[in-house]
């Protein structure tokens, strides 16, 4: 009846003979594969039939409806119109789906070949289009004979190397900010010669700022620059002048700027790089007539005192901007860092931001980042001995895990030896170092950490860890620079540690001790191989604290002096050991400022008693007397 809505039920009494099956019409846009629509027709029992979606349908509405009484005779027998609609039934045959191809699939297959094609062709149409196409299309065949560099003959590579820079010479501009050819450039740079290098540099004159802040054409710079030409260098460095601050900040730029000012840039380019932090100024306005441009921010204070406030605004306020970003792995960074501490009153407000800026980085990257640079491992040294009880101890709990590296370093052994001397808590100290540095102390030694202890007692920078508890700020065992630093830091302690630094030392040599005693005792003959193996005997034995058990490590050095062994007896013959056996024997240190021994902490060695008695049993005193070692 018109004006009332009429809905199609598919039911499971069958359906009209006349009425022809409807398959269901896929979205527009879509295309199914021929298995799904072979199955999309096996399934289909019933029409699928839309309801109107107006008000009131009349004749015209172009939708053709069941009859009433088809539908009531199908039904009479059996439904109920209590019961309400009945259910289709459900089929129990299970679908599979075709296995073999219609004509169908096989024409949309191959209609995507021809789709796919057609696409290769276009994209091949558009690379032709470009500038330069033919000649970067070349380069490219070039480059992939030229980068198997064990598979092409010498001479081979002379003449591709030849032809590349035939096709690249005054069209340089355009390969490199290309992700593709900007490889063959580089590769170019790598078989040059000196002076095609400084073509192709002086070709990208004005251009080095663009290339650092390009993701792929930044490397082009480490390779002009890795040859460690002069004039290449002045070429690239002074372009970055006066855009150091935005450049620093720069995802791309940053790391070469970096790079630049760590490992190429002479001591003037770098102080003319790092004034630009100080401030806007200092980009725009060059120092002007000055032999020399420093960039020591002190000196800067003392000549323009006026411009403090703002200078030193501006410093922090970059420093904590990298330091929000996690890029703190800079050594430009470091420096500047390491140039507001040197400047900040101790005590201010300003220091106490600072080590809170300092301590603020919850992954510690910040200061593991600092512990591994020059300037980076003064700030941490000046941050433990500036710092409060609790911010020593939450600096050192950062290290965690990273103790053995900081001792290989040649800057992070500083920081280790800035803790020994500024923390009060020898017992946290000993609990946080030792462990990592020297293992477990026993009498017993694992064969792990015996071969730690080794590699440890005879490398270069972590040997110092291990022996300055037992010398001290000595000349034997550190740099000047460490010298220089440690005095700065005994300054400091002075006002911020209570502990006297002799009871400080001893504590911490009671822990250490038993551990490196247990080391000589059992491979000394390891150890006198080597001349710094021979100075960490010296100085263990010498300075080791009293009470400590000195006898099986003296016992094991005479017990070399008997030993059969050819390369035991070379070893005793060396300088070093020789060195070592007088030291020894005289029982302390000679003190060429006295002009006298200085005697070892009591009680005596002994040594040279139970070495007289060794060698007057072998029958070799006179052998001894009359060597070069005695």
């Amino acid at each position: 009846m018109p004006g009332i809505k009429r809905k199609a039920i598919s039911g499971s009494g069958g359906s009209d003979q006349n009425t022809k099956k409807q398959k269901a019409i896929p979205r527009q846009g879509l295309k199914p594969s021929a298995a799904v629509r072979d199955l999309e027709t096996a399934t289909d029992s019933d029409p699928i039939i839309e309801s109107d979606s107006t008000e009131h349908s009349g004749d015209d509405d172009g939708v053709s409806w069941p009859s009433d009484d088809d539908s009531k005779s199908q039904q009479s027998d059996d439904h109920n119109p209590d019961e309400g609609v009945p259910l289709p039934e459900i089929s129990s045959q299970k679908h599979t789906k075709a296995k073999t191809p219609t004509k169908e699939s096989n024409s949309l297959s191959t209609s995507s070949k021809e789709a796919h094609a057609k696409q290769k062709v276009l994209a091949q149409e558009r690379r032709a289009a470009k500038p330069n196409a033919e000649s970067i299309a070349r380069t490219k065949k070039l480059w992939e004979r030229l980068r198997r560099k064990s598979h092409v003959p010498l001479e081979e590579r002379k003449k591709l190397v030849a032809e590349l820079f035939d096709i690249i010479t005054g069209n340089v501009k355009d390969f490199v900010l290309k992700h593709d050819s900007v490889r063959v450039v580089q590769t170019a740079i790598k078989y040059a010669n000196r002076d095609q290098r400084r073509t192709i540099a002086q070709e990208l004159d004005g251009e080095y700022r663009s290339l650092a802040e390009s993701r792929y054409a930044k490397f082009l710079l480490g390779k002009l620059l890795v040859h460690d030409d002069k004039e290449i260098r002045d070429l690239i460095v002074p372009e970055f002048y006066g855009h150091v601050r935005r450049l620093i900040k720069h995802p791309e730029a940053s790391w070469i700027l970096d790079d630049i000012y760590r490992g190429v840039a002479t001591p003037s380019q770098k102080a003319s790089l790092l004034r630009e932090w100080y401030g806007a100024e200092f980009a725009i306005f060059k120092a002007r007539g000055k032999a020399t441009v420093t960039g020591e921010l002190q000196s800067i204070l003392e000549e323009h005192p006026e411009k403090r406030k703002p200078i030193m605004h501006a410093l922090h306020d970059l420093i904590n901007l990298l330091v929000q970003k996690k890029m703190t792995g800079f050594t430009m960074l470091h420096d500047a860092m390491l140039q507001y501490f040197l400047n900040i009153p101790a005590g201010s407000a300003e220091m106490t931001d600072y080590m809170e800026l300092l301590k603020g980085d919850e992954e510690g990257d910040l200061l593991k980042n600092l512990a591994f640079t020059k300037s980076g491992a003064h700030v941490v040294c000046l941050a433990l001995a500036y710092g409060t009880a609790k911010d020593r101890k939450q600096i050192l709990k950062v290290y965690k895990g990273t103790i053995a590296a900081l001792a290989y370093d040649a800057n992070g052994h500083q920081v280790l030896l800035a803790a020994y001397d500024v923390i009060d808590d020898t017992v946290l100290t000993s609990k946080s170092i030792f462990p990592e540095l020297i293992g477990k102390s026993s009498s017993d030694l694992p064969e792990p950490q015996t071969q730690s202890l080794l590699s440890a007692a005879i490398h270069l920078n972590a040997r110092i860890p291990l022996l300055y508890l037992f010398t001290g700020p000595s000349k034997a065992i550190l740099r000047p620079e460490d010298i220089s630093l440690l005095h700065s830091i005994h300054q400091i302690r002075t006002t911020t540690s209570k502990k006297d630094p002799a009871t400080r030392r001893t504590e911490l040599l009671t822990h250490i001790s038993p551990t490196l005693l247990a080391l000589i005792a059992t491979h000394a003959g390891t150890l006198i191989q080597s001349s710094f193996g021979c100075q960490f005997i010296t100085e263990v034995l010498l300075s080791c604290p009293a009470g400590s058990d000195r006898g099986p490590a003296l016992s094991a050095l005479i017990e070399l002096t008997r030993s059969p062994d050819l390369a035991t007896k070379q070893a005793l013959n060396e300088p070093s050991a020789g060195r070592m056996l007088k030291t020894l024997v005289q029982g302390g240190r000679y003190n060429p400022n006295t002009r006298s021994v200085e005697p070892a902490e009591p009680p005596a060695l002994g040594f040279h008693d139970a070495l007289y008695a060794s060698l007057e049993e072998q029958g070799g005193v006179v052998d001894w007397a009359t060597g070069g070692n005695s």
